[in-house]
């Protein structure tokens, strides 16, 4: 095969999903365009919070109370994405999403904004985000079908992950020269793309996927089911662990960069946007392989990533810690992806919505703990303590990651157990 050849087949892998579903290159325009709009969100909201407070720990709070709503209310999330329609679902709370976001512009613009008020703007969004997230995360396979869905999840996440290089670097810009309230205004408008993108949606083009009774007992058995599926317990069991003590870039990136380099929110914004480099490249990356996820593949990427974790706390030096960022976001997104779609694949189809809610309790409902522990680390020294919330969540990760390696050396059936799926039955009262 001509390198040419080779390059064509190349792309038509990487875009598998894309080319074959309408429905998805709508909804991936519209991720892109709210994605950054997120991103510079999440960017303004952290200096805004440094600004009122000086604090790390109520960085930590803040970013706690944003996600506390997914660890209560998570799972009935994935209880109705199960039941009904998910594509209304996604179309109500990107109404909702983008109302908070007006609503804190109006806070910031008219300079009355105090530090209760962004907490209970966050606990607002968090809740919203406790339905949006099943619903979100269990259509990539309606849109696409079970073969393209780690395709579908891979371009998805680099189009999330692309807005992130854009995103950071955009609110400090905007925060710098015109005021930290536009980047609310920004984000609020970003999100009429994908509800557009949703409302243009074919639902004949849609892949139909089995959906629960309306009988009760839907929350219990989905649990019960994912417990004793061991394609989805083990991987939720990793991920709750590696998320919760590891995934607190939110908090410690702000103090890093300015308590530990000295900078301003365009340090903040640049250490932000390498990291998202690395994501973009890690999810096209992922995008390109066919090969069914595996506990061993999960392992590799969370060693990867505990490895530039201790590097970037460890860092001499600025240009080293925006150096190392590019390698953690390139681990971080391959570890994330082959945990969400080990998930996607091993789960039944009228339990999906449940399953992913479980992801989503495990990846966003973690951070309610975490942070706030990486605050109070934070916050045990000016300089090193950012320093050493980092090298402690990397070695968390590490720790995880040998220790999967070490025991799918012991065990004889190991790949067995990794590549195929011991699915428990699923309730006929879940079902």
């Amino acid at each position: 095969m001509s390198p040419r050849a080779r390059l064509s087949a190349s792309a038509k892998r990487t875009f598998l999903s894309m080319r074959i579903s309408r429905n998805f290159r709508l909804y991936l325009f519209g991720q892109l365009v709210s994605a950054t709009g997120t991103w510079v969100n999440a960017t303004a909201s952290s200096w805004l919070v440094l600004q009122l407070t000086h604090s790390g720990v109520a960085l930590g709070v803040n970013v706690a109370l944003l996600f506390l709503p997914m660890l209560l209310l998570g799972a009935w999330g994935g209880v109705l994405a199960d039941r009904y329609d998910k594509r209304r679902i996604l179309i109500w709370t990107q109404s909702a999403f983008a109302a908070t976001a007006f609503a804190m512009f109006a806070i910031v613009a008219t300079d009355v904004v105090q530090l209760w008020m962004v907490y209970v703007l966050s606990v607002i969004a968090g809740g919203f985000m406790a339905l949006d997230n099943p619903a979100r995360q269990s259509f990539y396979i309606e849109m696409v079908g079970e073969d393209a869905v780690t395709n579908a999840v891979s371009l998805n996440s680099a189009a999330f992950t692309g807005a992130r290089v854009l995103g950071p670097a955009l609110a400090g810009v905007l925060i710098a020269k015109v005021g930290i309230q536009w980047p609310f205004l920004l984000d609020g408008c970003s999100y009429l793309a994908v509800i557009l993108a949703l409302v243009l949606m074919r639902p004949a083009e849609f892949h139909v996927q089995a959906k629960s009774t309306r009988t009760r007992g839907h929350m219990k058995a989905g649990l019960q089911y994912a417990w004793r599926t061991d394609g989805l317990r083990r991987p939720l069991i990793v991920m709750a662990v590696v998320f919760t003590f590891s995934l607190n870039f939110p908090v410690l990136l702000p103090l890093l960069a300015k308590r530990t380099f000295h900078g301003d929110a365009g340090t903040f914004g640049a250490l932000s946007a390498l990291a998202g480099l690395g994501s973009f490249i890690g999810a096209m990356v992922l995008a390109n392989r066919d090969r069914r996820p595996s506990m061993y593949r999960l392992a590799i990427f969370c060693v990867a990533t505990g490895l530039a974790l201790v590097a970037i706390g460890l860092a001499p030096a600025l240009p080293f810690a925006l150096f190392a960022m590019v390698p953690l976001g390139f681990a971080f997104m391959a570890f994330m992806i082959t945990g969400n779609t080990m998930l996607q694949l091993n789960a039944a189809p009228q339990a999906r919505g449940r399953v992913m809610a479980l992801y989503g309790i495990v990846f966003l409902g973690s951070t309610p703990i975490g942070s706030p522990i990486a605050g109070w680390i934070a916050e045990i020294n000016p300089v090193w303590g950012p320093r050493l919330g980092l090298v402690g969540g990397g070695a968390v990760a590490l720790a995880m990651g040998f220790g999967l390696l070490w025991q799918r050396r012991r065990s004889e059936d190991a790949d067995v157990v990794s590549e195929g799926v011991v699915e428990a039955p699923l309730p006929a009262t879940a079902g």
